[in-house]
């Protein structure tokens, strides 16, 4: 698959632009706050569903205007597919797939895939357990849509039972009023953290790989770090076990919501021991195993976005990059041209050629 045009109407610092893609990869370059990554931004967006950089989505229109409007064309050798957002001032956001309106976000995941890599991504190998269950999240949705509706299920389920965890006084009145939720929440539950552990098997040699040839020879192992249940019957089991310090705490402490992903350098753990330099490797692997899985349960390659990330990789491993992407269309930004890569477009005050 690959993205063969984008247009943007009052996206960001953008008024028109309507850019065409036919190269393998695209190098967008500009200096700091001209709208290259705005570009990249516009692309997530309408192959995602939301922002990377925020959850105001109203953010993304233009100063004074009343609307933004993204629109993209990516195809391959049998299909097409023609994703429109407008995101309103004053309303809802519309989506439309291939000129039909939906009404679930999640019908467009999938539809055009991508992976996204920036230095921020750091911050799946530094930072809480929460970063490394989005990018699961992430990747299996953009394969597995029922997953993606499976996870909503049961953040709602979630939410109502913390909302009676929180406002319920009375423990026995509790124990009688939560078991609905404790059931439907096990059984979301449990076929979460299975997709999740098959998941976390299958990109582990990809990682492992990718890691190797970037590092020049370091060994990278990841263990999903789940809560240890058999089935549906045990996962509520183990919640009516936890109750009572739930009631006290006032929210769930058991369930794929407190999932993580423990990851080895040389069987070091990279978070704790590992350097800036390591972290970044690691966060660039995993992303690249995303291209090798998505090869694999879709038969073509993602988009691959890279966010300023040539900036952040000495020579030979730019190199590297280079050449084990080059089997997708990427998208590299870079406020240096001599380290641009295939198509140039330059950006300069919202404008794109």
């Amino acid at each position: 698959m690959k993205i063969k045009r984008l247009t943007l109407n009052n996206f960001r610092n953008y008024k028109k632009q309507t850019l065409n893609f036919d190269d393998n990869i695209i190098s967008l370059c500009g200096k700091n706050a001209q709208g290259k990554t705005n570009l990249i931004e516009a692309i997530f967006f309408a192959c995602i569903g939301k922002s990377f950089r925020t959850n105001k989505e109203k953010q993304l229109i233009k100063w004074g205007e009343d609307f933004a409007k993204i629109t993209l064309l990516a195809s391959n050798e049998v299909r097409t597919k023609k994703i429109e957002v407008i995101i309103w001032k004053s309303q809802k956001k519309t989506v439309k797939l291939d000129g039909l309106p939906i009404k679930r976000i999640g019908d467009v995941l999938g539809e055009v895939p991508i992976v996204f890599f920036s230095p921020d991504e750091l911050k799946l190998v530094k930072e809480s357990p929460e970063e490394r269950r989005k990018f699961m999240n992430i990747h299996i949705s953009q394969t597995n849509k029922k997953y993606f509706y499976l996870l909503s299920r049961y953040e709602k389920i979630l939410d109502n039972r913390n909302k009676l965890l929180k406002t319920t006084k009375d423990f026995n009145v509790l124990k009688e009023n939560i078991q609905i939720w404790d059931k439907a929440l096990a059984n979301a539950g449990i076929k979460i953290i299975k997709e999740r552990e098959k998941f976390v098997n299958e990109i582990q040699p990809f990682a492992s790989k990718a890691h190797e040839y970037i590092s020049g020879g370091e060994r990278l192992r990841l263990v999903y770090k789940k809560f240890e249940v058999a089935d549906e019957n045990e996962f509520m089991k183990k919640l009516s076990k936890a109750l009572e310090k739930d009631f006290k705490m006032g929210y769930t402490t058991f369930g794929p919501h407190r999932d993580d992903i423990d990851i080895f350098v040389n069987d070091q753990e990279v978070k704790s021991f590992g350097s800036q330099g390591q972290q970044r490797t690691v966060s660039l692997s995993l992303k690249l195993a995303e291209l090798e899985i998505m090869k694999n349960v879709t038969g073509e390659y993602p988009i691959l976005i890279l966010d300023d990330v040539f900036s952040e990789l000495d020579e030979n491993r730019r190199k590297k990059l280079i050449k084990f992407t080059s089997r997708c269309q990427t998208f590299l930004t870079t406020t240096d041209e001599s380290l641009c890569e295939g198509k140039i477009v330059r950006v300069e005050d919202g404008k794109a050629n």
